[in-house]
C-alpha cells in the first residue's frame, strides 16, 4: 500500500519540490513545465487548474491530456529502481517525471531530456 501513499500526495505539494530541486541547480522554473507539458500533455492554463484545485498525484495523470508516447524512451533509475522496469503504469508516469527533473537538476540539455 506504499504506493497509495504516494498516488494521494497533492500535486500542489509536489509541484514546488520540483521546482525547488531543479532551481537549486540553477535550472528554472519555466524548464520545469516544460517537462510537466511534454510529459502530460497539460499546458500552462490546465496545469495552473490541477495546482488550484490541489488534485492528487494520481488525479494529476489520469486527467493528463496526453502522456507523450516517447516517454517510453527514458530509461534510468530513480531511488534505485530501473523506471523501465515498473509495472504500475501510474507509478512508471510518476517515476518519469522524477527521472527527467532529476536529468534537468544534472544539468543535462533541454533537447536530451525531452528526447527531442
Amino acid at each position: 500500500m506504499k504506493n497509495n501513499k504516494v498516488y494521494a500526495m497533492k500535486f500542489s505539494r509536489v509541484y514546488p519540490l520540483l521546482v525547488q530541486k531543479a532551481e537549486r541547480k540553477d535550472r528554472t522554473k519555466q524548464e520545469v513545465d516544460e517537462i510537466i507539458f511534454w510529459l502530460t500533455g497539460y499546458d500552462e492554463k490546465g496545469l495552473m487548474q490541477q495546482l488550484q484545485d490541489e488534485v492528487d498525484y494520481k488525479t494529476f495523470f489520469e486527467q493528463a491530456p496526453c502522456i507523450n508516447p516517447n516517454c517510453e524512451k527514458i530509461k534510468g533509475t530513480v531511488c534505485g529502481v530501473r523506471v523501465e522496469d515498473i509495472e504500475d503504469p501510474l507509478m512508471k508516469q510518476i517515476r518519469y517525471l522524477d527521472k527527467l527533473i532529476d536529468e534537468l537538476a544534472k544539468g543535462k540539455a533541454m533537447e536530451k531530456i525531452l528526447r527531442i
